[in-house]
């Protein structure tokens, strides 16, 4: 492989061909069926799936298929079949579907608004995750460029991860025989830690949560009358809170939503914030006289990685500050979004926080949980030695320095399915959301030179992969045996 041409390459596909369609995409707004129940009628979805699979149809790729495919009442899926050499399979991973807009964006940006400043793209979804599939298809692109060797590739492009990825295990059960056994899965959905190397995601936190509603009346009245006789709505909610969260330090109060954090994740956590320093923290937004819940900078690591954590994410039955009268409402109602750590169960947990939650109401009151969302979180499999010294050589060649390895504190649900169905595959999670640039929030923007890196990235190692395959070592029980030899290397 010639790193250089190989970098040039995928340079001007960015430029000229890439960049330009996530321009087109960042303009729809595609938002995922929680936050656009009428995702169907309005037709968004369609034109993102229609640029994206036009997008890709129109690449010079021999033999390559690409479907979409629709089961009834379920999101659409983008599947892409790319022949290889060889009896592998490498699947690679993305999405479509949109956070909402949210306020706080700057005076000239938007989420439907493409902007491009410098080196950033702006704009809802061009970093989460409209480049997965440019950066698939650019990465397979730059290997046949060269005429170098790779196995199968699949490409699957989702469109309800936002949502919890509800839809795609039927997908992934009615594509089973299309799909094949992958050895590796690439997943672009992920974080870094900076934009200076190749990150490595270890870890993905699990998510629960739903509406959480308190009523106190059937209609509004007076608060003068009311208040001192009839308990606030409010105050009621944050009582409920308080069975789960500890208002003064933020600590989840129930034992059963943690694990043992293993070992090698600590360690990997200390060496991460050896790496990162304060941005650990200061990549947020931080008002003035802010600072963050620890001074540990491992310790914030791991808050945000192995730890569960409660967020707040909408409020009903609130009236606007200018339309609030003297009113004791009826009811108070929030959105809770719960993160786990990565090896919790997340049914289970959200089953758990319904039942805390709903257990014996204050005054009697009526207190519903409609649980909404339940997904597990992920942790990597033991990193084979062959994919180890991949992402070692890949980093240095196209980023300069050696990879980091670090846990992420979302929630890719495709991850822990694909991990249960294929045990013995390898996995490289990564991405490019790095500092500021505030994926689900205003002025989200997409590192450019980050995006053709990672994809430089991703082709090196699936041109190693084959490699691998080509020694047999790319299975679970291979795998296995080359750790025996030369002992533990580290996790992806």
């Amino acid at each position: 492989m010639n790193h250089e041409q190989l970098a040039a390459f995928v340079s001007a596909k960015w430029d000229d061909d890439i960049v330009p369609r996530l321009v087109d995409y960042i303009r729809i707004p595609n938002k995922s069926p929680m936050f656009d129940a009428d995702w169907q009628k309005h037709g968004y979805m369609d034109q993102a799936v229609e640029l994206l699979a036009g997008w890709a149809k129109a690449q010079s790729v021999p033999g390559m298929t690409v479907d979409v495919v629709r089961l009834e009442g379920r999101t659409p899926l983008i599947f892409i079949d790319v022949p290889g050499q060889g009896d592998d399979c490498v699947v690679l991973y993305g999405h479509l579907d949109k956070q909402p807009e949210m306020t706080g964006w700057a005076d000239d940006l938007g989420p439907w608004k493409p902007v491009i400043k410098g080196d950033k793209l702006y704009g809802r979804g061009g970093a989460d995750d409209g480049y997965a599939i440019f950066g698939s298809l650019a990465a397979i692109l730059a290997l046949q460029a060269q005429g170098i060797p790779h196995a199968r590739c699949v490409v699957m492009i989702e469109a309800c991860e936002e949502s919890g990825s509800y839809d795609l295990p039927y997908y992934v059960d009615h594509l089973a025989d299309r799909i094949g056994k992958p050895s590796l899965v690439v997943c672009l959905d992920s974080g870094c830690g900076n934009y200076d190397q190749l990150w490595l995601t270890t870890s993905l936190r699990g998510l629960t949560g739903g509406n959480l509603t308190v009523q106190v009346l059937t209609e509004g009245v007076h608060s003068g009358d009311a208040s001192g006789v009839v308990a606030s709505s409010f105050r009621v909610l944050r009582k409920l809170l308080t069975r789960l969260e500890d208002e003064t330090s933020g600590k989840i109060r129930v034992d059963d939503f943690y694990v043992d954090i293993p070992a090698q994740r600590v360690e990997q956590a200390k060496a991460s914030a050896g790496v990162l320093g304060d941005a650990v923290y200061s990549k947020f937004p931080f008002v003035d006289g802010m600072h963050p819940m620890n001074d540990d900078l491992a310790e914030l690591v791991l808050n945000r990685t192995w730890r569960p954590a409660l967020s707040v994410t909408g409020i009903g039955g609130m009236p606007a500050l200018d339309s609030a009268g003297n009113v004791l409402r009826p009811f108070t109602a929030v959105k809770l979004s719960l993160r786990i750590p990565p090896t919790l169960e997340g049914h289970a947990a959200g089953e758990a926080l319904k039942a805390l939650l709903e257990r014996d109401p204050p005054y009697g009151c009526k207190v519903t949980f409609d649980l909404e969302k339940a997904s597990t979180g992920w942790n990597a499999p033991q990193l084979s030695p062959w994919l180890e010294a991949s992402v070692d050589g890949a980093s240095k060649a196209f980023f300069g320095p050696a990879p980091a390895y670090m846990g992420e504190g979302g929630t890719i649900p495709f991850m822990g399915m694909l991990g249960e169905k294929f045990p013995g595959a390898q996995f490289l999670i990564t991405g490019v959301l790095g500092p500021h640039s505030n994926a689900h929030g205003p002025n989200e923007f997409l590192h450019i030179p980050t995006g053709k890196r990672v994809t430089q990235c991703v082709a090196k190692v699936i041109a190693d992969h084959y490699v691998a395959s080509g020694q047999g070592l790319t299975t679970g029980v291979a795998a296995s045996a080359a750790h025996t030899q030369h002992g533990d290397h580290g996790c992806c």
